[in-house]
Order: C-alpha cells, then structure tokens, then sequence
C-alpha cells in the first residue's frame, strides 16, 4: 500500500476585532481532514470531497488545497510527484472560521509530512497563502498562520511577511456561534471603507497595542476593554442578524469581549472559564432560535498546537 497521511487543521478567528488582517488564534473544533496518499502516476487528483454539500471544486487546479500543494512541491523540485487527496470537510464553509485555510493547512502539513521534511510549519505559509488567495482573491495570513503555528498570531509585515507567535492567558476559553446565514468573504470585504478618519485609526492603534499588551501580562481586563473595533464592525455588523443584541446578550452572560470571527457571520467571546463559555453560546443561540435562525455553537481554549496527525 502507498504510503498515506491523514491530518487534522484548526479553524481559527481572524482579525480578533480590532486586528483587521494582522491577528489570529487557532481553537480546538471545528476543523478539517485531509487523507493524501502517494501514488505511481504523476500529478494530484482528488478522489473524494465529504461535508462540502458539492460546493468544491474536485478539479486539482481550482482547489485550495491541491493548488497549494502544487507550489510546495514546485519549491522542492518535484512538481510531477503522484498524489491522490481525500478532502472531509468538518466545518461549515462560509463561516468566518477559516475554512478554506484548515483544509489548506491539512493539506500542506499532510505533504510536508510525506516528504519527510523536517523544517518548521511556518515555512509553508507562503504557500498557504496561495491557497488563501484563489479561495477569496486576497492572501491574508491572519487565518493560515495560526492554522500553521497554532495558538495566537500577529502578522507585523507582510512585505516582508513578518509573523510572530504571541503569548496569551491559558485559562481564556472562546465561545463560537455560527448563525446559518450567508456573508461571502469577497463580498464582506468590498464593504469595508477604503480611507478611514485618523481620529479613528489612532483608536484603533491603541486597541491593538493593549490587546498585545494584555496577552503578555495576562491581563484578561486588558484585553477585554481593547477589544473594539471602530473601522471593521461598525460596517461587518449590518451583515449580521441582530449584531448588537448577541453582544449584549454575550456581554451580560460574563463574556471578556465580543466580535465578528474573520469577515462573519460567526461570532466569538472570550470568557474566564469553560462553563461562562458555554453560558454565552446558549444565551446567544436561544436568541438566533427566536428570530427563527439555526446555529452551531463551538467551546474551546486558545489551541497552541495547530495541525496534527491523525493517522
């Protein structure tokens, strides 16, 4: 039998409020699977997509994943390698979780493995955005990165891309809502104004310059009150079924903060513990079941490891 991997990718929070394309962190569930197997006949094919209801492509030039893939193996030289991809999607497309960059990550992280090479994840970022660019026409790392290294990333640069792991209080939980609404990537982001008041950017700034802050002193206060965005969300949130009624919700259950996941429709809290956690899903899920909208709710700590091996 040829030999095979079978990997695992986080879905990640991008943007984490007031860090538009330049903060993520990695969380335990949702996430993707890839099973790649080595094969005699050069070129990729992908044999079988699950959880996508069809909505992927099975063409190797058009998949995130195949496509990344192809440029790893262009970069070490062997770009006729055999490869057949197995995709199972685990998260909701569309979700603002970052799914098309867990199943690019798996992906990469599954070739990587079966080429025996040993260099670090954050190598094959560049990679991975490729993938993030044929998925929504723009190559943000702020989703790939923390899928990659795991745990909570800021992007300082992208030319030249620029990335570094940031420290981050270990009893923080997130809660996830996922409301079954749809808020395409490319267009969330067309919305957004392309000049912005300075008064508001030096809010902004400083909002993330605390938020920082407040990871590496384990000051969750800190992070709480620096978590608000006065460019993005103000604009993101029309998009989002009664935004300001689930933060409040959120808000009044205990949560640390409240925002939009990546360009929506998820939102995410921070919380002090598992069980507040699990309190602002179900007070924000009863609502959305209110207003006759169906939801998946998410719990989990900061995930420090990204990409794993399943098998």
């Amino acid at each position: 039998m040829a030999p095979s991997v079978h990997v695992f990718a986080p879905a990640t929070v991008a943007n984490v409020v007031c860090g538009f394309d330049v903060l993520g962190f990695a969380v335990d569930a949702p996430g993707d699977e890839v099973i790649m197997r080595l094969k005699n006949r050069s070129g990729i094919t992908i044999s079988k997509i699950t959880g996508d209801n069809g909505k992927l492509p099975m063409n190797p030039l058009k998949n995130t994943v195949s496509v990344s893939v192809q440029h790893y193996l262009n970069s070490i030289g062997r770009p006729d390698i055999g490869l057949d991809i197995e995709l199972h999607k685990k998260m909701p497309i569309g979700s603002g979780l970052g799914s098309s960059s867990a199943s690019t990550v798996a992906g990469l992280y599954a070739i990587k493995t079966l080429m025996g090479d040993d260099s670090s994840p954050e190598k094959l970022l560049p990679f991975a955005m490729k993938g993030e660019e044929l998925a929504c026409g723009h190559g943000h790392a702020d989703n790939v990165a923390p899928a990659l290294m795991g745990g909570f990333v800021l992007i300082r640069s992208y030319r030249p891309l620029d990335v570094i792991r940031l420290p981050h209080p270990k009893e923080l939980f997130c809660a996830i809502v996922f409301p079954d609404v749809d808020v395409p990537t490319r267009e969330a982001r067309q919305i957004i104004r392309n000049k912005v008041l300075l008064e508001d950017a030096v809010t902004q700034w400083g909002n993330i310059a605390g938020l920082v802050s407040g990871l590496y002193t384990n000051d969750i206060d800190l992070i709480g009150r620096s978590m608000e965005d006065v460019l993005i969300e103000p604009v993101r949130a029309m998009l989002i079924p009664d935004f300001y009624k689930l933060r409040k919700l959120a808000m009044d259950a205990g949560a640390v903060s409240f925002g939009i996941s990546g360009s929506g429709p998820s939102v995410f809290a921070f919380a002090r513990n598992e069980q507040t956690a699990h309190l602002i899903t179900q007070k924000v899920q009863e609502h959305l079941t209110a207003i006759k909208i169906n939801s998946q709710a998410y719990v989990s700590k900061i995930n420090d490891n990204g990409p794993k091996i399943l098998g």
